[in-house]
């Protein structure tokens, strides 16, 4: 079981997206996904909730939690969203960086962008890992 940790600063927009997309597109036999940020907010930004409803995915009940080192332990990857080096470095775990846009205080139309650019890279990603869901 692949298991994969999205984590940006805080856990309210990208890292959401990314997990949400994810679980959606894997295989939950093969793989899934959690996100984490490193300063967690209270809530998913409202502006995201809108974005991926429109995409039919429910993330208002969502919530932003710490990026701990015990979490990333757990992960097969550590895929970062902007938070460079606060995030928890852990021996041995394959990390990557997806450099994208914070959603945070942007219009819903620059989110949705955000929210496309994030379905692609979740796309390629269980593609080309082969854990895409039979579905």
């Amino acid at each position: 079981m692949i298991t994969v940790v999205f984590a940006c600063v805080h856990n309210a927009g990208r890292s959401q997206m990314a997990a949400a997309f994810f679980n959606a597109l894997a295989d939950p036999a093969k793989a899934c996904a959690v996100s984490a940020g490193t300063q967690p907010a209270d809530h998913v930004n409202p502006v995201v909730v809108e974005a991926m409803r429109e995409a039919g995915i429910d993330v208002s009940a969502a919530v932003p939690q710490k990026l701990t080192e015990a979490l990333a332990q757990q992960a097969s990857l550590l895929v970062t969203m902007g938070c460079g080096d606060q995030c928890p470095f852990v021996p041995g775990l394959k990390r990557d960086d997806w450099p994208v846009d914070d959603p945070a205080g942007q219009p819903l139309e620059r989110v949705r962008g955000i929210r496309e650019d994030i379905r692609q890279r979740v796309h390629t990603f269980v593609t080309r890992e082969r854990i895409a869901s039979t579905l």
